[in-house]
């Protein structure tokens, strides 16, 4: 005899309560202002994105013009201006506009770390910059990332006080790279450009090195969470 099946509920959990359903992450405040959850799609996100969509826009026009000093190289040293604009816009909105969202703390620093490894790899590539500084910035700055997302769940380790510095370094001593200023006031740039890249290195060591120091005294017994 055949029996009437019972439609099979909502998920419950170890309790027996129903499941909470999880909130939809695309839902929520995009551009105003407000306390309520904002849109993992809010406006801060969006430019994000289009800053990492411009980074292999910029590498290939770089490459493109294979050390030439043309059009394509102007055209990719504004891009990589223009993008680098976007990363203080986009933080600007999320803090103003409380769009701070998880997804964006995961992206901001990927769209970073890919425009200026982009620059430098790229600059390296066209023997216009020592290898022996892309790797160690890029040494850096991937470390730390990693670090950081490992140690996210359990604790939240201050910033380096120096870490604006950093980026204000490597952005605009990149941006001198990438412009053929040379051809208008002459040779004496590329000292100026090289004796700032040097200083970026040295920062970008020593912030690497305070965000671990950081990170050790926060995790010694004892040590505040």
């Amino acid at each position: 005899m055949a029996t009437d099946r019972v439609p099979p509920g909502p998920p419950s959990d170890s309790s027996g309560e129903p499941a909470p359903r999880r909130p939809n992450p695309m839902r929520g405040r995009v551009v105003r202002s407000g306390d309520t959850p904002a849109s993992s799609g809010n406006i801060a996100n969006i430019i994000t994105v289009v800053r990492i969509l411009m980074a292999p826009a910029f590498i290939w026009l770089l490459l493109a013009d294979d050390g030439a000093l043309g059009p394509l190289r102007i055209v990719a040293a504004v891009l990589f201006v223009v993008a680098i604009i976007t990363d203080s816009v986009d933080g600007l909105l999320a803090r103003r506009q409380n769009l701070v969202t998880d997804l964006g703390k995961i992206l901001d620093p990927i769209a970073d770390k890919v425009l200026i490894g982009g620059a430098l790899v790229g600059l390296s590539i066209l023997g216009e910059l020592p290898w022996w500084v892309t790797i160690i910035i890029m040494v850096r700055e991937l470390g730390i990332t990693v670090f950081r997302f490992a140690v996210l769940r359990t604790r939240v380790i201050p910033a380096s006080s120096g870490g604006k510095l950093k980026t204000v370094l490597q952005s605009v001593a990149i941006s001198l790279y990438l412009f053929p200023l040379q051809l208008v006031v002459g040779d004496w740039i590329l000292w100026v450009n090289a004796i700032l890249m040097g200083f970026a290195v040295i920062v970008t060591v020593v912030t690497g090195a305070d965000y671990l120091w950081k990170a050790h005294r926060g995790n010694r017994p004892g040590a505040q969470a």
